[in-house]
């Protein structure tokens, strides 16, 4: 086996470069579609790792030669983390889209998506090399493998800025399925977990590569990622539920897109989310939470479904979470969650969406997209742009504070900290993933949920037009679940919890550091040169 190790060396040439960050990267987006495999994901990235140890210390391959290894590899691992987009075909819940505008649009959204993140990522590769070529970095494999890593880490937060970016892959995913690893994602965030998973990939793979260090490095690489596991262990253990319960509920109506928006079957609609609310009431249920724009209204302009939700909360004496559009003075709709109190009162406070999906609640460069791919801009299921939330807007009821987030921004992990630091005791997350039928998409999305509870210790509700809905605990168990495309209501206990995590306190700033870190080191080596020179 030392012979074998031994005999290891980064690749030189470009087809086997290319091979391994292939495999490397499209093994480790299984992880993420499939979290069962999770724990596969802390070996999966050592085969591309070598390759890019091999590529960024070759000073024979130039910046654009980083730059499209780079992109090669992100694009892999986005294109299986993406792969879903398929499943939406024919898009026939979008009234006048042909097969052949379907078809297109799915291309575009696949294949397009997948470049469109790439494009930054391929970065990583030409910052890794400004890193790593030297002596110095030679001389201390454990920094490369550290700087690597935090490289990922802030490239995962990157993708939360601008409409562009989409924090859908981050491998901290992977570990949702194995939920003592994922504990730490409290103390420092899901970018933290991220750069743990990389930092112990990165360190074998400088393990296999580097004989006078192995022993050192595979240690090392075997340590992190026990430390990972017992700090996981103890934040388990250490849970306490807390005194203050109330019973909620989630009412999955099943009522697809294409239904909602027709006029004719509203009836089906309203009845749907009665019986479900009456079900929900009946089981003890004091909150009940229903999905994105499932009254696909402007309740401030709609005498007869503002009255129809009222009496639902009346009759039922129950607080009810209405997914619905609102507008302003000025004429500007949101996507929002409006309450209504046992009395039959509509609630003061409004929650309006805060990230907008593009190309499905607004448009980006509408101009520019209109000319060169129509399809895109007929996506949208309305005739006009919404407009952005700007703030948690909580809801302070009877039974404690609840925190709304609306479908894509579950993505977002500093939205739910916002909510969590404005108070929220319970986060409820009303979505529509109906577009993604019963494709490996509403895990993933639902995989976001999970994540948002336990970086925040706080219980998430999650209703959703045909699933998943269920009940998430702070530890990110499930405890109540509804099957996808069926209709269903889910109730259970919740716990409202006023203590906050490390993460809900201190946000990304393990991202900050990172950034410190690699512009330190990199400042630092160019200092040092220059002194020798």
């Amino acid at each position: 086996m030392k012979q074998i190790l031994n005999s290891i060396k980064p690749p030189q040439s470009r087809r086997m470069r290319l091979l391994l960050l292939a495999l490397g990267a499209l093994l480790t987006g299984v992880t993420l579609v499939y979290p069962e495999l999770g724990f596969i994901s802390w070996i999966s990235l050592i085969p591309s790792i070598i390759a890019i140890i091999g590529i960024c210390e070759d000073e024979s391959v130039k910046k654009r030669g980083l730059y499209g290894y780079g992109f090669f590899f992100f694009y892999c691992y986005f294109f299986v983390n993406f792969h879903w987009f398929v499943n939406l075909y024919p898009l026939d819940f979008i009234d006048g889209m042909t097969k052949g505008s379907a078809l297109a649009v799915v291309i575009v959204a696949w294949f397009g998506l997948s470049a469109l993140q790439a494009i930054s990522a391929g970065l990583v590769f030409l910052l890794f090399a400004a890193v790593v070529r030297g002596e110095r970095a030679k001389r201390y494999p454990i920094v490369s493998a550290a700087l690597f890593s935090a490289l990922w880490a802030i490239l995962e937060w990157s993708q939360t800025l601008g409409w562009v970016g989409v924090p859908w892959a981050r491998l901290s995913i992977s570990q949702t399925f194995w939920l003592v690893e994922a504990q730490t994602v409290s103390l420092f965030g899901s970018c933290f977990l991220s750069f743990l998973i990389v930092f112990v990939n990165a360190l074998a793979a400088y393990a296999i590569l580097r004989a006078d260090k192995r022993r050192l490095l595979a240690l090392l690489s075997a340590g992190v990622f026990l430390l990972n596991t017992v700090l996981g262990s103890i934040i388990w253990l250490g849970y306490n539920e807390g005194e203050n319960r109330t019973i909620m509920a989630a009412v999955q109506g099943n009522i697809s897109s294409q239904e909602k928006w027709n006029s004719s079957l509203t009836r089906k609609t309203l009845s749907a989310y009665e019986e479900g609310t009456r079900a929900a009431a009946l089981a003890g249920a004091s909150i009940v939470v229903w999905p994105e724009s499932a009254l696909p209204y402007n309740l401030d302009g709609n005498g007869y479904i503002n009255s129809f939700a009222a009496e639902v909360a009346k009759e039922n004496e129950v607080t009810l979470l209405v997914g619905a559009f609102t507008s302003d003075e000025e004429e500007n709709e949101y996507n929002s969650i409006i309450v209504f109190t046992p009395n039959g009162e509509r609630f003061e406070t409004i929650y309006s969406k805060r990230h907008l999906v593009p190309f499905g609640e607004f448009v980006p460069m509408r101009g520019l997209i209109s000319v060169l791919i129509p399809p895109l801009t007929e996506l949208s299921m309305l005739s006009e742009d919404l407009s952005e939330g700007e703030s948690a807007n909580i809801f302070t009821l009877e039974e404690g504070n609840v925190g709304s987030l609306i479908c894509f921004d579950s993505i977002y992990d500093e939205l739910a900290r916002d909510s969590t630091r404005s108070g929220a005791q319970v986060l409820a997350i009303s979505t529509n993933d109906s577009w993604f039928l019963d494709s490996a998409a509403l895990d993933m999305h639902y995989a976001q949920a999970k994540l948002r509870a336990i970086e925040n210790g706080r219980y998430v509700v999650r209703s959703a037009n045909t699933g998943l809905s269920g009940v998430i605990s702070p530890r990110g168990e499930t405890v109540a679940e509804t099957a996808p495309l069926e209709y269903g209501v889910v109730v259970s206990n919740v716990y409202l919890r006023d203590s906050h995590t490390l993460y809900t306190y201190v946000g990304n700033i393990f991202v900050y550091l990172c950034m410190a870190g690699v512009f330190a080191w990199i400042v630092s080596d160019r200092i040092l040169k220059k002194k020798r020179g």
